[in-house]
């Protein structure tokens, strides 16, 4: 129950003062569990990283889920989701209130190109950490060629993430069946 509880406190921090979404709050998420709590290993993050995007839903919600079930069970990661959403919850239900009121106030639209400014370097980060937790994984030339593919398919063909996650995974299970059978002969 402790451990519930400060998975609760954790994920609501981070909730709490992470602007931008999931992927800004990449980093934070690894401080606290990995580095903080130790209740990860490094190596594990890019896993739930992946798998939390290839889910439906939410990054951090599904990373929350995945991480508080994987320290503390059910209780766990029902604390970390619940944790993790609050702050936004009701901080989106005051916003709504007020938002009309202030849509048109100049320091308002400043503050925004600031934490817009902000979020753009911690997403960056988290690109960064998760390419580093790449290259320690065993990696090959047919990685690469799936990662240029995504970023391409996504930015230029502007294909449905979901077609290119799937056909990213297909074609990572097929040369992975392709290297093991090579490896057997």
């Amino acid at each position: 129950m402790k451990k519930a509880f400060e998975l609760f406190i954790i994920f609501f921090k981070i909730g709490l003062f992470t602007f931008g979404g999931g992927y800004a709050m990449i980093p934070l998420i690894q401080k606290e569990t990995v580095d903080n709590k130790k209740w990860i290993e490094e190596r594990d993050i890019l896993d739930i990283i992946a798998i939390a995007e290839s889910t439906p839903g939410p990054i951090a919600i599904n990373a929350a889920t995945f991480i508080g079930y994987r320290v503390c069970g059910f209780l766990g990661a029902l604390c970390a989701t619940l944790g993790v959403v609050m702050p936004s919850f009701f901080i989106i239900l005051l916003i709504s209130f007020a938002l009309e009121a202030f849509a048109g106030n100049e320091v308002i639209q400043y503050a925004f190109s600031g934490i817009r400014s902000g979020v753009l370097a911690l997403i960056i980060k988290a690109l960064y950490s998760m390419y580093k937790q790449f290259k320690k994984t065993k990696t090959s030339a047919i990685s690469y060629i799936i990662i240029a593919f995504a970023f391409l398919a996504t930015v230029l063909l502007k294909l449905n993430a979901i077609i290119v996650i799937i056909i990213c995974a297909i074609t990572g299970l097929i040369s992975s069946l392709i290297v093991s059978r090579r490896e057997n002969k």
